[in-house]
């Protein structure tokens, strides 16, 4: 096997299973990083297949992703969110080809023609996807990656730039997710947007000082 599926996941036991699931369908080996989940996630993800691995507290996604890291033995890895809608086999398929066949370090999956929330979105911040395939060792020398949260999406961009990877970004056709608002209501959901975006551009502005 050349790839391992990680998904780093905060609760979302509603959603987790089902992209699990197309994982497997796809043919590749999945780790759960369970970034300190108070609902069923782990439970979900491991019933669908994964191999979980549950972290005490939550530590973001980088950090999670970090653990996770700890059990992928493949050469390369492709990165999923947990809520992902419409994901198919043939996705995860397209993502990681270019990265095998040495014709760039890194993809970066868009959502098209999914929901015109998600499809805007992307369209605006197609650097923010979390949707990636890259080399295994790769992915494990990005400095600071244990302690990025709402930026890692970010800082695996930058870190490409100054590496001289190549990146292609690559449709994800009928691919959606589900929207902050919609797993915590309008107002929290809408708060926690707030927040991740403020820390992305927190992040922007130190880097750009750096």
């Amino acid at each position: 096997m050349e790839a391992t599926v990680l998904i780093p996941a905060y609760n979302e036991a509603a959603t987790i299973a089902q992209v699990v699931r197309v994982a497997k369908e796809a043919g590749f080996p999945v780790v759960v990083a369970d970034d300190g989940s108070v609902d069923a996630t782990a439970e979900e993800a491991q019933r669908a297949g994964a191999e979980v691995v549950r972290l005490r507290e939550n530590r973001g996604k980088g950090g999670a992703i970090a653990t996770g890291l700890g059990r992928v033995a493949t050469p390369y890895v492709i990165l999923l969110d947990a809520d992902l809608l419409g994901l198919k086999p043939e996705h995860l398929q397209a993502l990681l080809d270019p990265v095998r066949a040495g014709e760039a370090e890194m993809t970066v999956g868009v959502f098209q023609g999914g929901r015109l929330s998600t499809d805007l979105a992307m369209r605006l911040t197609p650097f923010l996807s979390g949707q990636r395939a890259l080399g295994t060792g790769a992915l494990r020398g990005v400095p600071g990656l244990e302690k990025a949260r709402y930026d890692l999406e970010l800082l695996l961009t930058r870190h490409a730039k100054a590496q001289g990877w190549r990146v292609r970004y690559l449709p994800l056709p009928g691919v959606s997710q589900v929207m902050k608002e919609e797993k915590r209501g309008l107002l929290p959901g809408l708060l926690h947007r707030m927040r991740m975006y403020w820390e992305i551009l927190r992040y922007s502005f130190k880097a750009h000082l750096g």
